[in-house]
């Protein structure tokens, strides 16, 4: 290598070590989220009372005026909301649920081997150079199963880097780029489509009473930016995270891994055999409740479509994936004689949720948290007042919906939601653009991609948590620092290669997506 190219190797590294360094003397995310619950609190007394009007309400809209403002929450009412909710916050805070559940299922799968023997089998039949591009873009298409990626597919990347002889942490980093920093990008559609177009909808409608948005207006530049984004998570991956982490040692990490045979044996085959055909029947049976109108899972007529929607279907996906490990790791256990009775079984699932300890701890805390920020208004205020400020610049054009992806990448460091989020930014940018003879389409596709890459770097993600977790079975002193080092280069890639093709797509003048027109008259 030569003297300058290791000059900027070193100086990349650097910051990314310093990035680690400072990260990691946060406070652990448990006691992390117990002092970001103080902290709201004293800025919700510091800040209550300060009102901003809604969007989209008002002046020429025919609206009448509606404002929010931020709540104290040190006041009797704030404190007995915060005692009485407890509770219920902690049990309805929507990632606990999804995780111990669908972790049930794995628990069978992966104590019983069919896990490991699946994915030995997986690493010696797809080529070495696409199995890192099939990870990053696996995690993309995973949003289909709503948030069951965060759960199956990071800790699958850890194994399958592992099983080939890798840094499992690069695994980690992978498919958590393209879980979460893919964020929208799909082949396929999926529920955030038709929850997106039911806020762009109302918000073209303050200039156009009859304006329609069809939820599947952005499908091809999502669909078009899945192997951009999938070649670009690869290469921050194998350029980037796996010369950093350098080799992995598990004893010197101290930590337990279980030891697997690199050969598949005879007995291994016939269990895996048994176990896919069940895992197959099974998905035939849900597509049988799925794809007929008066199938099982198919819900009331869709307005859009005419057909019955997939609603329930989609909210089922959780309780599907915990079946199909259960029934698959089921399967294999018996054929392959790792359950021998339904004690085995109750085994299994207590020794998953065994692991499990932590996650939950700080679910409780982090939880408690979302809460409080939700109930003081703080984001929506601090969101419309960005807005407002990138309004007041006066930005047109390009430059304003390169600002406008801009700007809600950094909202959404700080509101998780994204259907929060653009419930507040579309009233205020779909008009605006639309004035400025941008489609509310197009509109709604900016905010797509700046509501992706920023998901990765932020401890407030719902499931941030989770992924140290899992970082940890591995590297135990994995904080804060390491996840966000890790996935920096990743952010910045996403962010450099999405933006570009947008302005390309806009420039060119190509459909969004099915009746999603690029300007509108």
């Amino acid at each position: 290598m030569s003297e300058p190219s290791k000059k900027k190797d070193g100086f990349f590294k650097r910051i990314l070590d310093k990035v680690e360094i400072v990260g990691n003397k946060l406070p652990q995310p448990v006691t992390l989220f117990a002092m970001l619950m103080g902290i709201v609190l004293i800025l919700s007394w510091i800040f209550g009372g300060v009102t901003v009007q809604m969007p989209g309400t008002g002046g020429a809209t025919g609206i009448e005026e509606e404002f929010i403002s931020v709540k104290n929450l040190l006041t009797k009412d704030g404190l007995q909301r915060i005692f009485t909710n407890m509770v219920d916050v902690f049990a309805e805070f929507p990632p606990l649920g999804l995780v111990l559940v669908v972790m049930l299922g794995i628990g069978v799968a992966e104590h019983t081997g069919m896990i490991a023997v699946a994915l030995r089998v997986f690493v010696s039949k797809v080529p070495k150079y696409l199995i890192t591009f099939s990870i990053v873009v696996a995690g993309m298409v995973s949003s289909v199963a709503a948030d069951a990626g965060y759960v199956v597919l990071i800790p699958m990347g850890a194994a399958i880097f592992m099983g080939l002889g890798r840094h499992p942490l690069a695994g980690i980093g992978a498919a958590f780029a393209g879980v979460s920093g893919g964020f929208g990008a799909n082949f396929l559609p999926t529920g955030l489509d038709p929850m997106i177009a039911a806020f762009t909808e109302p918000a073209a409608q303050i200039v156009n009473p009859e304006y329609t948005v069809n939820p599947l207006s952005n499908y091809y530049l999502m669909a078009a930016s899945v192997p951009l984004v999938g070649l670009a998570g690869t290469w921050v991956t194998e350029k980037i995270l796996v010369p950093r982490l350098g080799l992995y040692s598990a004893e010197e990490e101290g930590v337990e891994i279980e030891a697997h045979e690199n050969e598949v044996t005879p007995l291994e085959k016939k269990a895996l055999k048994w176990s896919m055909l069940s895992v197959v029947a099974f998905i035939g049976l849900i597509v049988a409740a799925v794809v007929p109108e008066n199938g099982l899972l198919r819900g009331d007529v869709d307005e859009v479509t005419g057909s019955p929607s997939f609603r329930p279907f989609y909210d089922s996906l959780v309780p599907i994936m915990f079946l199909l490990f259960f029934i698959g790791g089921l399967v294999y256990g018996i054929v392959a004689k790792t359950i021998r009775s339904d004690k085995d079984v109750s085994d299994m699932t207590a020794k998953s949720m065994s692991t499990m300890g932590l996650y939950i701890v700080i679910a409780f805390v982090a939880s408690q948290f979302v809460a409080y920020f939700n109930w003081s208004n703080l984001g929506s205020v601090l969101a419309v007042k960005g807005s407002d400020g990138l309004n007041a610049i006066g930005f047109t054009g390009m430059p304003l919906l390169v600002s406008f992806i801009l700007i809600s990448s950094l909202v959404n460091l700080v509101m998780g939601s994204a259907s929060a989020k653009w419930a507040l930014l579309a009233p205020i940018f779909v008009p605006m653009l639309m004035y400025m003879g941008y489609s509310p389409e197009t509109t709604q596709a900016a905010y797509r991609i700046g509501d992706s890459y920023s998901n990765i770097l932020t401890p407030l993600l719902p499931y941030f948590p989770l992924i140290i977790v899992f970082a940890q079975k591995y590297v135990k002193n994995v904080g804060i620092g390491t996840i966000i080092s890790m996935m920096l280069p990743y952010a910045v890639a996403f962010m450099v290669v999405r933006i570009p093709m947008f302005i390309l797509w806009i420039w060119l003048e190509l459909p969004l997506g099915i009746e999603g027109p690029i300007f509108y008259p």
